[in-house]
């Protein structure tokens, strides 16, 4: 993150804005909505701000830009054209700790102004920290047709009913499961259609009905391979729900960044030989914490019912009563493979696919050979690197062409990735030339020579 996002109260606070253009015009304007008091200085005014003058919305200081002027102000814009005068603000205002906004230059700046998206008092900002203006005002005419107007005179129902409900709810959690349950429901319906008096009765009946016991409920959700994009509406609205999230190692830092931000936050993750907590235990915990009354996210790479032992996590939750959804992720398999160009069943290569997990037990595959080697058929294996040689060596030995094509996807769909592409004899070799780690999907069949023709995900580099 390269600037906090923050909201600066201005109201009746002297800003000094160092300018005379339109550029300066534009930010005296913002500042003037947020209830500041403007002082600017220049040699001369646009047309615009020389009426603001004249009508006494701005304070004009005519002249040269003096350290002076700093005393007092609570925040700084360089809008002018000369950059010496530019650098000379910025020295002066940061020298007293001030927070100065030099205009189209972010590396003078120690703030920033992002586009907005006002319905006050909901104000939405978004910025590319300098990078892309352009592409911050962009964003910003999505978001307005995503956000209705009525938003803000939800916000203000809301500021008008919040210390009664302060009184009536005594935790934190109370408090945001009624708020949850009434700005999505029948209230919001009322003020989006403009019934505002509907609104407030709405809202008063649901803050006189009797108290129900908070009941907790697991979300079992599938996180897919890695990309963020990736994940079903379904399973953004739960996380942000969620007031304790348990995920595994395999959840990507960008996917578990949109869980809600207060959320406390349980490491379960397993590695070889290295479990963070005990599947028997996350079992438990998941039962334990519903029975407090939170609403509990599991949050496990890919899909929780391929190789995530999703299943025994919800079959001991069924045995002890706890309520729970399960929310399907795309699959390791399906995501990789896609991000890969390699299409799992084709016409001409294959008509089958089979997944099975490369994991050793007692040092050994317990799988069924015979099952694996059917022509025209596409193998798929999870945490196969550990297993590679003796497993390929064994498909070799029990009938496969050893230059059946192969790949090795490493972190499938994240900016990451990479595709490592040879034959069924020489996999092990490629993950020692390339030092492959984990986590990384192994892809055996016909349909791997497509990948060359169909690889679209390119990130940095595709090793061929």
């Amino acid at each position: 993150m390269d600037f906090l996002p923050i909201f600066f109260d201005l109201k009746k606070r002297r800003c000094l804005v160092v300018g005379g253009g339109d550029v300066a015009l534009r930010k005296v304007r913002l500042l003037l909505r947020a209830g500041a008091t403007v002082e600017l200085v220049s040699l001369a005014l646009s047309d615009g701000l020389q009426v603001m003058a004249d009508q006494g919305d701005i304070i004009y200081h005519p002249g040269c830009f003096e350290s002076i002027m700093l005393e007092g102000v609570v925040l700084v814009i360089a809008a002018t054209d000369d950059e010496q005068v530019n650098r000379q603000v910025h020295a002066a205002a940061t020298a007293k700790q001030l927070p100065v906004n030099v205009v189209d230059c972010p590396a003078l700046c120690t703030f920033i102004f992002p586009s907005i998206i006002d319905r006050s008092p909901v104000v939405v900002a978004v910025s590319t920290g300098g990078a892309s203006p352009t592409l911050a005002r962009l964003m910003r005419a999505r978001l307005e047709t995503l956000i209705p107007a009525a938003y803000g005179k939800l916000a203000s129902l809301a500021e008008k009913f919040r210390e009664p409900v302060k009184k009536r709810f005594a935790t934190t959690h109370q408090r945001r499961l009624f708020w949850e349950g009434a700005l999505q429901g029948s209230v919001a319906e009322h003020v989006f259609a403009g019934q505002s008096q509907q609104a407030e009765q709405a809202l008063q009946q649901l803050l006189d009905a009797p108290e129900a016991p908070s009941e907790g409920e697991v979300y079992l959700i599938g996180a897919g391979p890695g990309d963020p994009d990736l994940l079903t509406f379904r399973a953004l609205r739960l996380m942000q729900q969620a007031d304790v999230v348990l995920y595994d190692r395999l959840v990507s830092p960008q996917v578990l960044d949109l869980v809600r931000r207060d959320a406390d936050l349980i490491y379960v993750g397993k590695a070889c030989a290295d479990h963070a907590m005990p599947q028997a235990e996350i079992n438990q915990t998941l039962a334990d914490l519903a029975k407090q009354g939170k609403r509990v996210c599991r949050l496990k790479g890919g899909d929780p019912f391929i190789f995530g032992r999703g299943g025994e996590e919800i079959e001991t939750l069924a045995e002890q009563g706890v309520t729970f959804q399960v929310v399907p992720g795309i699959t390791a398999a399906s995501g990789c493979a896609s991000y890969g160009g390699i299409p799992l069943t084709h016409r001409d290569y294959a008509q089958s696919v089979t997944f099975v997990t490369g994991h050793l037990k007692d040092g050994s595959f317990n799988v069924n050979w015979d099952g694996l080697l059917h022509p025209h058929q596409t193998l798929v294996i999870y945490m196969g690197l550990v297993g590679l040689p003796s497993l390929c060596e064994q498909l070799v030995a029990r009938g496969m062409k050893s230059s059946m094509p192969a790949a090795l996807v490493q972190q499938g769909t994240t900016p990451q990735q990479q595709v490592y592409i040879g034959t069924v004899e020489s996999l092990p070799e490629l993950v020692q030339k390339h030092n492959v780690k984990a986590p990384t999907l192994v892809i055996i069949g016909e349909v791997v020579q497509l990948h060359s023709k169909l690889a679209w995900f390119k990130p940095d580099q595709v090793v061929a």
